[in-house]
């Protein structure tokens, strides 16, 4: 029997989606797959339509809203797969997705995780993302981001990182590195995870055959999103980026995030403005807790400073 592919959606109020893309994974080609809905406490009626209309999703129903991060982790302790793949809730996935990822594995044993084509859902000639790239002056991004979909990422590729949006990883990479970092509780965690992997000596793949698509930004953005987004890329440096190259790209990344400050405060009047400047200031405020993360990583990493440069790039 092939290996059996554990595939975890992450739900908070997104009963409007459910049905698109649980059916898209009920046409999948490949056919040993757990689907599981991890819910966060939702309530407009999520729960009862998986019921009723999807027996054979594992429906895991948590008390309170945990977060992306919360709910992908308590996937990942129940998921039964040698592969595990991270699933918006807002997407739809090719029939073959499940199958590229699995020959993709197959090909690549040196590569612990793997992303996926993602398109935009209402223009699927647009990308949404082919793989994330982390740059010198610290910030994370996805490559090809809007651009038109013309045959131009149709090779594959070693990335950063997976986007968490429709990611996938080997059993063995978690098991050793961990999950998603619960503190993140949204946005980051997927590049966070990328860290870990790339300092621990895995490689992420992305395979132009995994095609997803996705409708950005459906379920979670504004406030909140500018909020950890601020918080947690600093976390993220703190934790992963290696002392070596802090002393190379140091006044990069600090350049960078006064320039991020500094737009802010000029956008003082946007909420999304202002809760990006507490998020900030919280990530600063939290420096011990990621700093006590960072000696663990560090102590294990089994990369060099020249090989993680090498992955960074300069835009």
């Amino acid at each position: 029997m092939p290996d059996l592919v554990s595939v975890i959606i992450p739900n908070w109020n997104g009963a409007r989606f459910l049905t698109t893309c649980l059916e898209s994974l009920a046409r999948q080609t490949y056919y040993n797959i757990e689907v599981m809905v991890v819910d966060n406490a939702s309530d407009d009626g999520s729960q009862a339509l998986i019921k009723a209309r999807y027996p054979h999703v594992k429906l895991i129903e948590l008390p309170i809203n945990r977060g992306f991060t919360g709910a992908c982790n308590t996937g990942l302790w129940f998921a039964r797969g040698e592969i595990v793949a991270l699933l918006n809730n807002d997407t739809e996935v090719d029939p073959a997705w499940v199958a590229a990822i699995v020959d993709a594995f197959a090909r690549h044993p040196e590569a612990g995780a793997v992303a996926s084509k993602m398109l935009l859902f209402e223009r699927r000639d647009h990308i949404h993302t082919t793989g994330d790239y982390f740059t010198t002056d610290g910030r994370a991004g996805n490559r090809g981001v809007w651009e038109l979909d013309s045959g131009q990422y149709d090779e594959e590729a070693y990335m950063f990182s997976a986007c968490g949006g429709s990611s996938a990883y080997r059993r063995s990479l978690l098991d050793a590195v961990g999950g998603l970092d619960d503190d993140f509780f949204f946005s980051g965690e997927d590049v966070d995870l990328g860290w870990r992997a790339n300092l621990a000596g895995w490689r992420c793949l992305y395979t132009p055959r995994a095609v997803v698509y996705h409708q950005l930004s459906a379920t979670g953005s504004g406030v909140t999103a500018s909020f950890y987004d601020g918080r947690n890329l600093i976390t993220m440096l703190i934790k992963n980026m290696p002392s070596g190259l802090w002393t190379k790209y140091g006044y990069r990344i600090r350049r960078a995030q006064f320039e991020i400050a500094r737009d802010a405060v000029r956008a003082w009047r946007g909420q999304a403005a202002r809760a990006r400047l507490r998020g900030m200031t919280t990530g600063l405020i939290q420096f011990p807790r990621a700093w006590r993360k960072r000696r663990t990583i560090q102590a294990t990493r089994r990369t060099t400073d020249a090989q993680i440069d090498a992955m960074l790039t300069d835009r």
